[in-house]
């Protein structure tokens, strides 16, 4: 099992505002993406385990008309929407069969989802099977896709209403009037309490107790549920690491710097290959004879303007010339491969010079506005689609 192999499962809040741009990527409802990863020729493979009626939006606003679940007293600004996403690294389902694999591991994934969240506030949940990972794609030749899974939910918990003293049954203030569904991202992940053996908080210096952080409950939750459903071979997601509780965006921009790390990783590996070249051409056997002595073989016995040697100094001769063309030979094919890595080297510096450049300015914007980022590029893709209809309107 690769170190490597671990699940993930983290969750971000959204508010009814911003749902959207969500939408529209894990719905695949663009003609085209800002990520370059994302082949819309491959998006008919996606699978719904829950498909939305309507919008995501329209789904909560009926679900509030119907009564089942309440908006009451929350701020304009509350984060209505929760968003979990459930993954395993790349080569974990490439070398277990890849797409059926996968479709049956986050099958069980929506099955752990709806125990979390309650299936009746679960509005979408779809497996992606159209983003390319494109480290591994390079590495192995051949297409290689990151499957994953997006739950689109409602954070409802249950909240107690109770009498007031304006209750004219004064007997029944403080008792429970009702029991409301609530939406509250922030009431549903909660920071519960750090408990001993005995079931006693534990405390900190201050004498407040210790908490747990909610994501990190998620992630054992869901290692242990895939766990005991059959689907071994990988490690829980590693306590205290930022993929607790990673925005979608944000694992975007994580997959590329790890892309750069790789690139990084092969001009190394190439330049110590180069090194091992150039010791070889160094630990060439020496020649057995100096020039001198070459010089010298056969001038002992002259006659006229032929050269006559004896039968020792013809096979010298001959072995020498044989060493020194065999020498010529490896050197011209070591320094031939030489050339190719120094050739090698530069094109994957250039590349990693190129993609650090192209990518530097957008990976700080996404890491402190990645939602108006998302926007701005849907934004231009939509008006150069529009551009292209009234382009063709004109023609006709």
């Amino acid at each position: 099992m690769s170190k490597t192999d671990r699940s993930v499962a983290r969750d971000q809040p959204y508010q009814k505002g911003g749902i959207g741009i969500r939408e529209r990527h894990n719905e695949r409802k663009n003609e085209s993406y800002s990520n370059p990863d994302i082949e819309l020729s491959r998006s008919h493979m996606n699978v719904h385990y829950r498909r939305c009626e309507g919008t995501y939006t329209q789904a909560l606003d009926r679900m509030i008309a119907e009564g089942t679940v309440s908006t009451r007293g929350l701020k304009a600004d509350a984060k209505v929407f929760g968003e979990l996403v459930f993954d395993v690294n790349t080569a974990y389902f490439d070398s277990r069969g890849g797409y059926d694999y996968a479709k049956d591991f986050f099958e069980e994934a929506f099955r752990f989802a709806e125990k979390q969240i309650g299936s009746k506030y679960i509005l979408s949940a779809v497996m992606h099977a159209d983003e390319r990972n494109k480290a591994l794609s390079e590495q192995f030749g051949r297409g290689v896709y990151h499957f994953h899974l997006h739950v689109t939910y409602l954070p409802v918990v249950e909240k107690e209403v109770r009498w007031t003293k304006r209750c004219k049954d004064k007997a029944l203030v403080g008792t429970i009037k009702k029991v409301i569904r609530q939406v509250s991202h922030s009431k549903k992940w909660a920071f519960p309490p750090l408990l001993d053996s005995h079931g006693n908080p534990v405390l900190k210096a201050s004498g407040t107790p210790k908490r747990i952080c909610s994501y990190s409950v998620l992630q054992d939750r869901f290692f242990e549920h895939m766990r005991d459903a059959g689907y071994t071979g990988f490690e829980r997601g590693v306590k205290g690491s930022t993929d607790e509780h990673l925005p979608v965006i944000d694992y975007k921009i994580k997959q590329d710097t790890e892309r750069l790390t790789a690139i990084g990783e092969k001009i190394t590996e190439q330049k110590s290959v180069l090194k091992e070249v150039e010791q070889e051409i160094k630990s060439v056997k020496p020649v057995k004879a100096t020039f001198d002595e070459i010089s010298a073989v056969g001038r002992k016995k002259r006659l006229s303007d032929k050269v006559e040697m004896s039968a020792d100094d013809y096979d010298k001769l001959q072995n020498l010339a044989k060493e020194g063309l065999t020498a010529q030979m490896n050197t011209a094919a070591q320094n031939r491969r030489i050339s190719e890595l120094n050739r090698r080297i530069w094109a994957l510096q250039t590349k990693l010079d190129n993609l650090y450049a192209k990518t530097k300015d957008f990976f700080t914007a996404m890491r402190l506005a990645p939602e108006r980022v998302d926007a701005l590029f849907t934004d231009i893709a939509d008006r150069r689609r529009e551009a292209q209809r009234q382009s063709q309107s004109n023609r006709t």
